[in-house]
């Protein structure tokens, strides 16, 4: 907490219920910091120089304090550099570099930091709190700012929810965002009294002064001018991802990595394992339903590389999570991976304290699915003006039949709707988990008005309007670096790992290694039908032909047979029970219809059933800490 009109003295006890409640965060030690109007808190769990490195730390004189989540993989050349400056270290740890490189760099330390971090320091001289996180959102940072000038702040939103100042209004355009994407996203929270502080931006504080909007210190810039060839960019990238996995390979603890057998584990997996002289400790979840297991895949790269491979089964009805992932993610929260990835990470706690990960390989490498069929209607959009396709596949998009049930490539309403569209609306329809006519069905009147007409897509607008880009690719790949990797991915695997006190590290998420490509031309990235055409090409020395051109699966689970069958019940109870009614948020005769042509099989609607789902369990979970009131219309829960 932190006051930023004067020095109002913060209480105690309060302080230790805020930090309390993120115990799981860094269950190895926790402390608290108090002075005139500021007041620190911290959970450590401890991975580089486990006997020094506590928190909140200090500078040489006590007037710089931090308080830290994450990790400076760089730290190590930072330190003689800042010694040449005179600083004098009394740690071994990352975090001290903070402290001293504010102090030598000021505003601009966080240029010189490469990691994944959130961190807020103290500077008692210039009585400046200055906050940063990290440039693709690996670690999450909330605040508040009440009416009475006290800053709030946290890892989670939990933390700043322990305040009884904290306006709990339920936000109606997080609603709208949540029910088109999945995830609140940046910088909104479900609630209308707390932001995050979007990636790649710091936030600096003047006692005294007035506030100021964060500043945004990082953005990737998609040149593709970079004239490699295929094979230079090759030898280039598998340099590259070497020098980044080795830097998330330093810890005084137990190290592994997540396999899951698809291209970005794998490659992390291989690389790993030439740079160790000992066998790589994996962890994989096998489904005990051929249609999500892909644990053979795993199981080919643990035995190449010989490492010490740890297989779990989940089965597929493994759905008794519900209510515990809406207690992590404090808001409404819906991609449906979030089960197994909770589960991997319970895995490897047993095994390691850090695990590597492959996240970020699919935006940055061109791997989804969805960028190929985007490519694909772009050629077909750029070859009419846009002034004449609205109309024309517009009104074919109006009259064609539905046909959910046949192959995308089949569904000609959903191809004539797209058509019409321009690019940042096609692409934005094509991620919509409920899209804008079935948010239109699913609203009320009364929320609608609320809305005043604010669509979600202006998230996805306001970032394309930053993205300084007109190729197809770039543009979405930008919007996904800026939207679904860090609401969807990034806060499920934070949420998941902390849940554990596991700390999960992205070698395919190094700064460094997105900027430099970005400026590889696309056609590396994606050749005709093959996606990641550059990494896997890179990888073909290291990686069976089956894991790299193999289709992908992704980590999904059985919702709609759940839906029909072993939730059938409960799915019925919280779609159409009096928590989602009170809340004067919903069409109750859209509700109806969506268990209905579901449980029927009419339709699968198991996508926006567990959106609905899980933002009913959201407001059962909070309903004990917050009075739940949306522009006067009472949420219950």
């Amino acid at each position: 907490m932190f006051d930023t009109r004067g020095q109002r003295g913060f209480d105690r006890a309060l302080m230790q219920r805020m930090n309390d409640v993120q115990f799981h965060r860094g269950p190895d030690e926790g402390d608290l910091y108090l002075e005139p109007g500021l007041a620190f808190g911290h959970r450590r769990l401890s991975i580089i120089d486990l006997s020094t490195g506590q928190q909140p730390l200090f500078n040489e004189d006590g007037s710089v304090a931090v308080v830290f989540n994450g990790e400076i993989y760089n730290y190590q050349t930072l330190v003689p550099e800042l010694e040449a400056l005179g600083h004098v270290f009394h740690t071994r740890s990352d975090t001290e570099v903070i402290v001293h490189a504010w102090e030598a760099w000021g505003e601009a330390c966080v240029k010189r930091f490469r990691g994944m971090f959130a961190f807020a320091l103290w500077d008692r001289n210039q009585q400046t709190l200055f906050m940063a996180r990290d440039r693709l959102g690996v670690k999450p940072l909330h605040y508040a700012l009440l009416d009475d000038g006290t800053l709030l702040f946290g890892s989670e939103l939990k933390v700043l929810m322990q305040h009884p100042r904290l306006d709990r209004r339920i936000d109606p355009h997080a609603v709208e965002e949540y029910f088109a994407l999945g995830y609140v996203a940046e910088p909104r929270t479900i609630f209308k009294g707390a932001l995050k502080l979007q990636p790649g931006e710091s936030l600096c504080i003047r006692r005294g002064q007035p506030v100021p909007a964060p500043k945004m210190y990082w953005d990737v810039r998609f040149s593709l001018d970079n004239p490699l060839t295929l094979v230079d960019a090759g030898a280039e990238l598998t340099e590259r991802l070497r020098e980044s996995v080795r830097l998330r390979m330093i810890a005084e603890v137990p190290l592994g990595a997540f396999l899951s057998g698809g291209v970005d584990s794998s490659a992390v997996v291989a690389t790993m394992a030439g740079l160790s002289t000992e066998p790589v400790n994996t962890c994989s979840i096998a489904f005990d339903d051929p249609a999500f297991n892909e644990s053979a895949f795993a199981q080919m790269v643990a035995d190449r590389y010989q490492t010490n491979h740890f297989v779990e089964t989940v089965k597929s009805d493994d759905f008794d999570l519900i209510d515990t992932l809406a207690a992590l993610y404090d808001e409404p929260y819906a991609d449906s991976s979030a089960i197994p990835t909770y589960r991997v990470c319970q895995l490897a706690r047993k095994h390691v304290t850090v695990a590597l990960s492959g996240d970020g390989g699919d935006e940055s490498f061109g791997g989804y699915r969805r960028y190929r069929m985007h490519l694909m209607e772009e050629r077909m959009r750029g070859a009419m003006p846009h002034r004449v396709r609205r109309p024309v596949f517009g009104l074919l998009g109006r009259m064609y039949p539905k046909a959910d049930w046949a192959p995308r490539v089949f569904r000609a309403k959903t191809t004539f709707q797209a058509l019409a569209r321009d690019s940042v609306e096609a692409y934005f329809h094509s991620v919509s988990i409920l899209r804008g006519d079935m948010r239109n069905k699913l609203f009320s009147d009364s929320f609608q008005r609320q809305l005043g007409g604010y669509d979600a897509i202006e998230v996805f607008r306001r970032h394309a309007a930053n993205a300084h880009t007109d190729d197809s690719l770039a543009l979405i790949q930008y919007l996904d670096l800026k939207t679904y990797l860090v609401g969807d991915i990034n806060t499920k695997v934070d949420r998941a790992s902390m849940a554990h006190s596991l700390e999960v590290r992205e070698p395919l998420m190094d700064h460094e290694l997105v900027d430099w490509l970005a400026t590889l031309p696309s056609g590396l990235k994606i050749k005709g039908q093959e996606g990641k055409y550059l990494f896997k090409k890179a990888m073909e020395p290291m990686l069976p032909d089956d894991v790299l051109y193999r289709p992908k699966m992704g980590f999904s689970v059985p919702l709609a047979r759940w839906f029909r069958g072993p939730l059938k019940d409960r799915v019925r109870e919280a779609m159409l029970g009096e928590t989602l009614a009170a809340t004067g948020i919903f069409n109750q005769d859209y509700l109806h219809h969506l268990v209905d042509a579901h449980q029927s099989g009419a339709r699968d609607y198991s996508a926006p059933l567990w959106t609905v789902l899980m933002f009913e369990a959201f407001l059962r979970n909070v309903g004990a800490c917050a009075d739940h009131r949306m522009a006067g219309v009472a949420v219950s829960a």
